[in-house]
């Protein structure tokens, strides 16, 4: 089974709930008062406002005791994927490192973007090929990826940045940096291959009738990655 961790002011939870049932996985959303279940394959932490972004984005969630409980399941080998809001809770729990601020425009940007693929050699990316080019709605605020020179030539060093903002060529560019994310990262990983965030959000690209299905293979390499 895989928990959707759900917050005061989380809204994506349903939608990851839908798009992974709809892949025929086992998913339910977990209210984060009643703790982590024992019986948890995977976790998700999805995007919304958790406690109104009060303080910084993703802050207050990140000093739930469930994060904490996120935190030893991920220790023990358990996959997790921070989308977006849960991208932001991810890195103020210390599951990935750098943090995610107000956008370089300081506008709320929803819209679809263009993603290339840099490892294909993950879970998340098994079912792309290095350099292919998705397709994903963001929906954000503070979504500017930072992280210091040294940390960021660790991720690149050890293949942890999972994808950049490009354009429809692949071309990594300014202008196809919808936030200012430093190097144009849109996704990494942490230091186990099982933990992963990105602020686009795959679960709203997974149903043919909404004419985006780019999400269905990132959430289907993690579905399968946590059920074994």
């Amino acid at each position: 089974m895989i928990a959707v961790c759900q917050f005061g002011g989380s809204n994506c939870d349903r939608d990851a709930v839908a798009a992974l049932r709809d892949l025929d996985f086992e998913a339910e959303r977990v209210w984060y008062a009643d703790g982590l279940p024992e019986n948890a394959d995977g976790v998700v932490l999805p995007g919304g406002f958790s406690y109104g972004d009060y303080l910084r984005a993703g802050a207050m969630a990140a000093r739930a005791p469930i994060s904490k409980e996120v935190r030893e399941a991920a220790d023990r080998g358990t996959p997790v994927l921070g989308i977006c809001n849960g991208a932001q809770i991810a890195t103020e729990s210390g599951l990935v490192p750098g943090a995610f601020t107000t956008n370089a425009s300081a506008r709320f940007r929803c819209e679809h973007v263009h993603l290339r693929v840099e490892n294909e050699d993950t879970p998340w990316t098994a079912g792309f090929d290095a350099g292919d080019v998705l397709t994903l709605p963001i929906a954000h605020g503070e979504g500017r990826f930072e992280i210091s020179e040294t940390e960021l030539a660790t991720l690149e060093a050890e293949n942890r940045v999972l994808f950049r903002y490009c354009d429809s060529e692949g071309e990594v560019t300014d202008d196809a940096n919808p936030n200012g994310s430093v190097g144009n990262v849109a996704g990494i990983l942490g230091e186990r291959e099982h933990t992963a965030v990105l602020m686009p959000h795959p679960e709203r690209a997974t149903l043919p009738d909404l004419g985006r299905t780019d999400g269905r293979t990132i959430l289907r390499g993690f579905a399968e990655a946590a059920s074994g």
